[in-house]
């Protein structure tokens, strides 16, 4: 029986100590109940009247913004039909300077070719009878100094010879 009374005891004090417990839990709720009223209240009285300033600010804003989200599409619209006829503009001007290009160098190939032509006709009908003349003038000149002149020895023996000049003529 003794035992029965200190297990009675015992259980008695462990009640008495959770209802100590939850009476402090008690207290420490109503006062955080306090404290959380307190700041839910100051939250409505300060951040509240933000908030609907904010909406206020952002009803007020709201066309603005629209308008200035309306030209911005306005715009880019316009941006884009001109970027689109400067394109094409100079798709164009590109177009017509490779045309211009070809063109020149048509131009200038006909004009090598005509300049090559007449080079080759002027050899063969100016420069290559001039030569020939010229040589045949050369072969009778020396043909007569031959004949007139004589053959003029130096004290060794061997004959003086004047140098016949070549190809003395350039064009």
């Amino acid at each position: 029986m003794e035992n029965l009374n200190i297990f009675i005891g015992l259980t008695a004090f462990a009640i008495l100590l959770q209802a100590g417990v939850l009476v402090a839990m008690y207290i420490a709720m109503r006062k955080s109940s306090t404290r959380m009223e307190a700041l839910a209240t100051e939250v409505k009285s300060k951040v509240l009247p933000s908030v609907e300033q904010a909406q206020q600010m952002l009803t007020e804003i709201r066309p603005k913004l629209q308008t200035i989200v309306d030209n911005l599409q306005d715009a880019t619209t316009v941006m884009r039909s001109q970027i689109h006829r400067v394109d094409a503009t100079v798709n164009d001007v590109v177009d017509r300077a490779r045309l211009q290009v070809i063109r020149a160098d048509e131009l200038l190939t006909r004009t090598m070719d005509r300049v090559e032509r007449t080079s080759e006709v002027v050899q063969k009908t100016v420069v290559s009878p001039v030569r020939q003349i010229s040589g045949l003038m050369q072969g009778i000149t020396v043909g007569l100094e031959f004949l007139f002149a004589g053959r003029r020895r130096n004290g060794r023996g061997r004959e003086d010879r004047r140098p016949v000049p070549q190809d003395e003529m350039f064009i």
